[in-house]
């Protein structure tokens, strides 16, 4: 048994939690910015008020921890300060290992809405150029299979009703940036969860470079899997790579996301709505959306869902 924290209450980090409280192997704290209300508590965990500028009240709450899992959002330069002080005050307290604020896909480029992840990268690196300091692993699980599910619940706390997603089974259509070789790495969440808690009891160092690869296939998968399933003949909204970085993507096109925490305008909102979804196109069109598989192979025997496999589970439920 070691002494997990969770850091950042977020809708991943409770799936993560739900898996580690039934293995009952481990010892839970959850560190918020905010006081818990009961019902916010999971049962099994506890539940720690921290402010992660105060790197020596961070200290205090590390002690005896063994393995520190960011869910953060690192979208600012204060979110960076802030992960930064928890890094610090990971190694000053003696913790093993430390997994940041990563959660997608490896390849950056495109995606400035997470250009945070890369100095965080470049700041675990450089606290253990000369000796190391702390073990850790970039957590990449690709985009979360789940939003595949067309507007349904399909994982317990990560919110899936409203997709990210370019493709939309239900209605029966793709948006696609260049073609359809594009290839996609997809993960189900509740796959994510397992691997991490996995991760937290092999014994072996954690790989630098975390991949998590559920399943990789191309856009044309997609779609063949989808009319398979369905019984549809999809439509194909394409446009060109340049066109797409010169912003023509058609505002038809641009979902709208959920806004939990995110106090802007409507405006800003949907700017933002454009960046994200032009970035993901984008990212998937040039290659950026494939993910490596470092926790595959160290867990062979482990089963991850496949697209199919998840889709025909979707739709056997509304049959």
């Amino acid at each position: 048994m070691v002494k997990v924290a969770i850091a950042g209450a977020s809708q991943l980090a409770n799936e993560v939690i739900d898996v580690l409280v039934a293995a009952a192997k481990h010892e839970v704290v959850i560190f918020s910015r905010r006081d818990a209300a009961p019902e916010d508590v999971p049962k099994g965990t506890a539940w720690v008020k921290v402010d992660y500028q105060d790197k020596k009240g961070l200290v205090r709450a590390l002690q005896g921890v063994h393995t520190v899992l960011s869910f953060n959002v690192l979208h600012t330069e204060a979110d960076f300060a802030e992960q930064k002080n928890l890094i610090d005050a990971a190694i000053e307290a003696g913790v093993k290992r430390f997994a940041p604020s990563e959660w997608a896909v490896g390849n950056l480029k495109h995606l400035d809405f997470y250009r945070i992840k890369l100095d965080i990268r470049s700041y675990l690196r450089e606290k253990n150029k000369n000796k190391k300091v702390i073990e850790y692993t970039l957590f990449q699980p690709g985009w979360f299979m789940n939003y595949h599910g067309g507007g349904r619940q399909t994982a317990k706390f990560v919110e899936t009703r409203r997709s990210i997603l370019p493709t939309n089974h239900d209605e029966g259509w793709i948006r696609v940036v260049g073609d359809l070789t594009s290839r996609v790495s997809y993960t189900a969440v509740h796959d994510i969860a397992n691997i991490v808690v996995k991760a937290i009891d092999y014994e072996g160092e954690w790989p630098e470079i975390g991949g998590i690869n559920g399943d990789t296939l191309s856009r044309a998968e997609e779609v063949a899997i989808g009319e398979k399933l369905t019984g549809k003949r999809y439509r194909v909204d394409t446009i060109s790579i340049d066109d797409a970085k010169a912003g023509k993507i058609p505002d038809s096109w641009i979902p709208k996301f959920n806004w939990p925490n995110f106090n802007a305008s409507a405006e800003e909102k949907r700017a933002f709505e454009r960046q994200v979804f032009t970035g993901l196109l984008l990212s998937i069109a040039e290659g950026g959306s494939v993910v490596s598989d470092e926790w595959n192979r160290i867990f062979p025997d482990y089963k991850f869902t496949k697209v199919e496999e998840f889709l025909k589970g979707v739709y056997a439920k509304d049959a």
